[in-house]
């Protein structure tokens, strides 16, 4: 009798086993196949979530088939208080292991909406962008000046209090003044700041919080341009008649602000390096406009004949060497470019009549680009009936 019950048990106790390990095994394959998931969807992770609530919401959201097989699997791989907060891109038919990868690697977060604060030459411009889930290029949904009435698309955006990603970018070889005062319509920025030094602010996109600080914002500004500057310094060509960061950083406003062809700007630089190394005098209208505007606001007309022969410290017509301050706030290609300027005997250059410019090495060959380009100039003038 004992021994009959000790077989049944034994028995028992193998399919047991055996269910289990089908158990195991059918959770296994759910936990590695794709999900339920139709079409790519945002997901947020708030700030302090528990994974029991990340998974009942992940079940409910439809990104996972069962939030306690997800949350099972996330504990098996040591993965359960990894959590970032923020808000991630699911794409379509993620699996589990690839669900948990996401909200647990962090990273920038992935709003449907974005605003970003343009600052460029022209103006400031906002522009309102909806990006789909899935989809590479997001819509432009509204684009207007800070002095234009909000489009009502967007004031319903704000009403409805979506996740937006706010963003500020800062177009190359704009001044500090025009930084500062373009910041002044950005109205999801508080506080004030003084102008900061000319050349100090990195041309880029930061990506900032609505309600956050004007001045942490221009700091930040700061801290990356002394780093771009440090490198590029760190990695600069030898022999250069450029002997501090400083001077690096003024030669390469002046770069920025003489052309926007990126494939110009070691040549352009080339010519003023070669003109520094030889002794001439740099002679480019930018610096005599900044001498002029302080570097507020744009000239508006021609430089006057006056003006060219003004002894100020940023008139390079009449003065050896750089000027005092950088003109502009360059950026990180035309710092490296004035750090490592194309190996060239050109000494002159003058517009093209393309965008780009015509470079020469004598004067005589310089006198005839300039004579092309003055031909182009005066058969523009008689089309549009100047």
């Amino acid at each position: 009798m004992w021994k009959h019950i000790a077989a049944n048990a034994l028995t028992m106790a193998v399919v047991l086993v055996a269910c289990l390990a089908a158990i195991v095994q059918i959770g296994k394959s759910r936990w590695a196949e794709p999900g339920p998931l139709a079409e790519a969807t945002f997901f947020e992770v708030p700030r302090g979530a528990s994974l029991r609530g990340v998974s009942e919401r992940l079940e409910e959201s439809g990104i996972v088939s069962s939030g306690s097989l997800f949350r099972i699997g996330s504990s098996y791989a040591e993965r359960a208080g990894d959590l970032k907060f923020g808000t991630y891109e699911i794409p379509a038919g993620a699996s589990m292991p690839e669900v948990l990868e996401i909200v647990t690697a962090g990273g920038p977060s992935v709003f449907p909406y974005s605003v970003t604060y343009l600052l460029r030459a022209q103006g400031p411009e906002i522009r309102v962008r909806e990006r789909v889930p899935g989809q590479a290029e997001a819509n432009e949904i509204a684009t207007f000046a800070p002095d234009e009435p909000v489009p009502e698309d967007f004031e319903a955006l704000l009403e409805r209090d979506v996740p937006i990603t706010w963003r500020v970018s800062v177009a190359p070889g704009l001044t500090s003044w025009d930084v500062v005062e373009g910041l002044k319509g950005a109205e999801f920025l508080t506080g004030e700041v003084p102008v900061p030094p000319e050349g100090s602010l990195a041309p880029d996109t930061y990506e900032v919080a609505r309600g956050s600080d004007m001045g942490d914002l221009i700091q930040r500004m700061r801290v990356a341009q002394e780093r771009i500057l440090a490198d590029a310094w760190a990695e600069r060509a030898p022999g250069l008649p450029i002997t501090t960061p400083e001077e690096a950083l003024i030669l390469a406003s002046i770069v920025e602000k003489e052309t926007g062809v990126p494939e110009e700007r070691r040549r352009v630089a080339a010519v003023f390096t070669n003109r520094l190394e030889q002794g001439m005098r740099l002679q480019t209208d930018p610096t005599v406009i900044y001498g002029i505007t302080g570097g507020q606001g744009v000239l508006g007309r021609g430089i006057r004949a006056s003006e060219l022969e003004r002894e100020t410290p940023y008139n390079t017509y009449r003065i050896d060497g750089l000027p005092p301050t950088p003109i502009a706030n360059p950026g990180a290609e035309a710092i490296r470019a004035a750090l490592d300027p194309e190996e060239t005997d050109y000494l002159f250059f003058v517009a093209d009549g393309t965008g780009g410019h015509a470079f020469a090495e004598t004067l005589a060959e310089h006198n005839e680009n300039v004579a092309e380009w003055r031909a182009i100039e005066a058969a523009r003038g008689a089309t549009s009936g100047n």
